[in-house]
């Protein structure tokens, strides 16, 4: 399977936080879901990704290629949208296109006109009056209307309404329906990377937790509840995460055929959601 983006080795040390020894892989043609607690260092994975930050060691390697010597290129193919929109607040729409457009040789007015009218927004209305919600269709418009091969999402539906960000997911679905496309797309909204992810990569501390595809993840871990009483040595040894209280325990396993076999009718399990994955993984109970 091809990949779009290659993280190997890199590390990255400023302000007091530090990238250390991250590989990551985005395949193409796939949504992967990019979570973490605040700090975590998703932005500035991402923004090594852009190569608005340089790293310190280990390589970076976008369509095969690397920044040092096919910048121009690489940047005509990803399109980047993210939660602090940076464009002309001034002017309208239709005056932001025409300054956007000459930067992109693959511009397409038809395809821009497409998603005006799909995502009703007004051509002649200022960005400065334009809701979040709003700004933010405007930049997945442009996106698309270089037809970016990439597409990096920082929070892009933060602060949106349920309506706003159904929106958005269903853009995301229909133009991942191109095999050619890839998006990478880093929320702490898990609900959103849940419904379209393909892939989900956990970063932690500047380092990757876990990085596979969310049907796998999904079909490994499962929240366990049962009695205290029910935990020894070698049970506890089957859980990466365990919190127990007066009333009993609740943990996540990734080896559930092992504790069922083991604990039986004494316990009761339950697929883990994303939610419960990053909770359990990072916790400290």
């Amino acid at each position: 399977m091809e990949d779009a983006v290659i993280f190997s080795n890199v590390n990255k040390s400023y302000q007091g936080f530090q990238i250390k020894d991250l590989s990551l892989s985005v395949k193409k043609g796939y949504i992967t879901g990019f979570i973490g607690p605040n700090g975590a260092g998703k932005t500035t994975t991402i923004k090594l990704m852009l190569n608005l930050l340089e790293q310190d060691s280990g390589a970076i390697k976008v369509f095969g290629d690397d920044y040092s010597n096919h910048q121009k290129d690489i940047r005509q193919r990803i399109g980047f949208i993210y939660a602090d929109h940076q464009l002309y607040e001034h002017l309208t729409i239709k005056k932001m296109k025409k300054i956007i457009a000459p930067f992109y040789s693959k511009w397409d007015d038809d395809v821009f006109a497409y998603y005006m009218k799909r995502l009703d927004l007004p051509w002649n209305r200022k960005i400065k009056y334009l809701s979040k919600g709003m700004t933010t269709k405007l930049s997945i418009a442009i996106a698309l209307s270089h037809h970016a091969d990439l597409m990096i999402l920082d929070e892009p539906t933060s602060g949106l309404d349920p309506i706003s960000r159904r929106e958005i997911i269903d853009i995301l679905t229909d133009v991942i329906q191109d095999e050619e496309k890839t998006i990478f797309f880093s929320t702490h909204i898990i609900s959103d990377i849940e419904q379209i992810a393909d892939y989900i990569t956990l970063i932690n501390d500047g380092r990757i937790i876990l990085n596979e595809d969310k049907e796998t993840m999904k079909e490994q871990h499962y929240i366990v509840r049962g009695a205290c009483e029910l935990i020894d040595s070698d049970i506890r040894k089957l859980f990466l995460q365990i919190r127990e209280t007066s009333i009993g325990f609740e943990a996540l396993t990734n080896q559930p055929e092992v504790v069922r076999k083991l604990m039986g009718d004494y316990i009761v399990m339950e697929r883990a959601s994303l939610e419960d994955i990053m909770v359990y993984t990072l916790g400290d109970f």
